[in-house]
């Protein structure tokens, strides 16, 4: 991609309407190249996302299941939080998260894939890593707000969930084709 880009709109004014810690929103005046305006265009600021493709070393996919409100219901995930500003890098931060919500860790890491949950209004990226050959080294480490169970699925199951709709985490859902496609497994 170039650097310059002759799409990108100017803002002309910008506005919060909440700085929260999960709820960062403000509303933009923009002119378009073509000289067209939006009065209001709301933006979504978030941190920078990680998520994690574990498999250990008896090839079992490490995921989690936990209960998230906005659809009311209980979902199978990777593991996933948000890159805090003291990580030196996304794969530390992915790192920490596995090992927080697992107590598994160790193994090789790559980056899979970045993207983006919505780049039309959020401000951050998600990083999704595959880490191969993980082991249980700790204990969950799990903060108040968390009710998180680890569940190991072998290859058969995963692909069930995928085919299925059985992920629910877009960007998770997103990380696990890949991984399957590059892998001539789908």
């Amino acid at each position: 991609m170039n650097k310059t880009d002759d799409k990108a709109w100017k803002v002309l004014n910008s506005e919060y309407l909440s700085r929260e810690p999960w709820f960062t929103v403000r509303k933009d005046h923009v002119q378009l190249p073509n000289g067209n305006q939006i009065q209001n265009y709301y933006v979504y600021e978030y941190p920078d996302w990680v998520c994690t493709i574990a498999i250990t070393k008896e090839n079992q996919f490490v995921m989690v299941r936990q209960y998230r409100h906005g659809l009311k219901c209980t979902a199978l995930e990777l593991c996933a939080g948000v890159c805090e500003a003291e990580d030196a890098s996304p794969e530390i931060s992915a790192r920490r998260e596995l090992l927080e919500e697992t107590g598994f860790g160790n193994g090789k890491w790559e980056l899979l894939m970045t993207t983006s949950a919505n780049p039309g209004t959020h401000t951050n990226t998600t990083y999704c890593f595959l880490a191969t050959d993980v082991e249980k080294i700790s204990e969950q480490h799990l903060e108040s707000t968390e009710d998180i169970s680890v569940h190991f699925l072998s290859i058969d199951e995963l692909k069930a969930l995928l085919y299925n709709d059985g992920i629910r985490q877009s960007m998770h859902a997103a990380a696990l084709w890949k991984y399957l496609a590059t892998n001539d497994l789908v």
